[in-house]
């Protein structure tokens, strides 16, 4: 049965990007469906289309400023924000989502999103960066742990000449989703399905620290940056995440349970602990050795004299974890490599025993740096992938691991 829409409202937020213009198209869509619109045009958004023009498609008062509203009395900041079925914020811009995720309330726009008892529906549109920067996309986990609903953005072309993801998503499949929500179809984030949703995910990120005595240790340059991304973007996928991290200064991803450890002997333990899991992800850059003697003070130099450092191997958690009794069904390690990158890759991936390997060359700005270019070895060949942000690089893994699950 067909639903009436005619007695549905909505109350649009338009948002301060280029993408404004696209909010009018919309107007005129909600419309010829009967929806009632009532809009707030924020300082930036009237950059981009004046209220006027929209009050001319609406036919309602258009809302600018959080201490100019017409009747306070009839018409508050509070009443405004509870009067609508549903909130829609278009274009999102990584300003006002980071505003409605941290409680801000400065203006008209962010006060009603802090006030409002509805659901609200962000169409993200900003340029590919800020879209891809980890604190748009904890912005983003935490509205969507909150309730609210996303529909894009889509990878494109934008008006900065870059290319990426950011674009906002077209008008008429904005207007799909709200027809949906207003329905009570869905409420779920339309952003990203849930194809983990009911796994479990054991990642490791980081370096490991190997002491040589209180003060001194044996690591690499890894920052985590990457490992973290995957358990962020494998969270959103919608699965359970253990995340056993070496020592880094990242903040914990939402939603993510982090095991926090020092040394390879650490992780290797609290991987251990932490099966059994579905999936297993070895993207920390663990050390390959240890020192074989540790101090308990420490150690004074000696007029010039070279100290003697004895090291041993460290356990391999990745072959360890592949041999277990509760092996997880996907295993998928990472190789940092400076040289053959693929043959060294190759041949890891047959002595470990897992299923994947991700390959990248280490020899540039990756360990620390904000970019990746992943290869994807399996026993059928070899993958490259394109340069990308780390943040991307992991959604594009998560959903890969999430295909192996016949869940994409």
């Amino acid at each position: 049965m067909k639903m009436n829409m005619s007695d549905k409202s909505i109350l649009l937020i338009i948002g301060g990007g280029i993408a404004a213009y696209k909010a009018l198209l919309l107007i005129r869509l909600l419309a010829k469906k009967g929806i009632k619109v009532r809009a707030i045009v924020s300082k930036g958004g009237a950059k981009f289309v004046t209220p006027l023009s929209v009050g001319a498609l609406t036919g309602e008062t258009v809302y600018t400023d959080l201490f100019s509203l017409s009747d306070e009395a009839e018409m508050g900041h509070i009443e405004l924000s509870r009067s609508a079925d549903l909130i829609c914020v278009v274009p999102a811009t990584a300003d006002l989502m980071a505003k409605a995720a941290q409680g801000l309330a400065g203006d008209l726009a962010s006060t009603t999103l802090l006030a409002t008892d509805r659901q609200v529906l962000y169409a993200p549109a900003m340029n590919v960066r800020m879209w891809e920067h980890d604190a748009t996309q904890r912005n983003i986990e935490i509205l969507r742990e909150r309730g609210s609903a996303f529909v894009g953005p889509d990878e494109g072309d934008m008006a900065c000449g870059e290319h990426g993801f950011g674009r906002m998503a077209e008008p008429e499949i904005i207007l799909t989703k709200i027809e949906k929500l207003l329905k009570g179809e869905t409420h779920i984030d339309a952003l990203k399905p849930k194809p983990l949703a009911g796994k479990h995910v054991l990642i490791t990120a980081g370096p490991t620290h190997e002491a040589i005595d209180p003060v001194r240790y044996l690591a690499n340059r890894s920052s985590g940056k990457q490992g973290y991304a995957v358990a962020r973007a494998c969270a959103g996928l919608g699965a359970r995440v253990s995340l056993v991290s070496g020592p880094v200064a990242l903040p914990a991803p939402t939603g993510v349970d982090v095991i926090s450890v020092e040394s390879a002997r650490d992780m290797l333990a609290a991987c251990e602990a932490a099966l059994p899991a579905d999936i297993f992800v070895a993207v920390a850059a663990v050390a390959d050795w240890r020192a074989a003697r540790t101090v308990s003070k420490k150690i004074k130099k000696d007029d010039g004299k070279l100290l003697p450092l004895e090291l041993e191997e460290n356990p391999d958690i990745l072959k360890t974890i592949c041999a277990h009794e509760q092996r997880p069904k996907l295993v998928v390690g990472f190789a940092a490599e400076t040289n053959d990158v693929i043959a060294n890759a190759q041949i890891k991936l047959a002595k470990k025993t897992c299923d994947w390997i991700v390959a990248n060359d280490v020899s540039g700005d990756v360990m620390g740096g904000d970019d990746n270019t992943m290869i994807i070895v399996t026993k059928a060949g070899a993958t490259p992938w394109p340069t990308m942000s780390k943040q991307r690089a992991a959604q594009k893994l998560a959903l890969e691991i999430a295909s192996q699950f016949g869940k994409v």
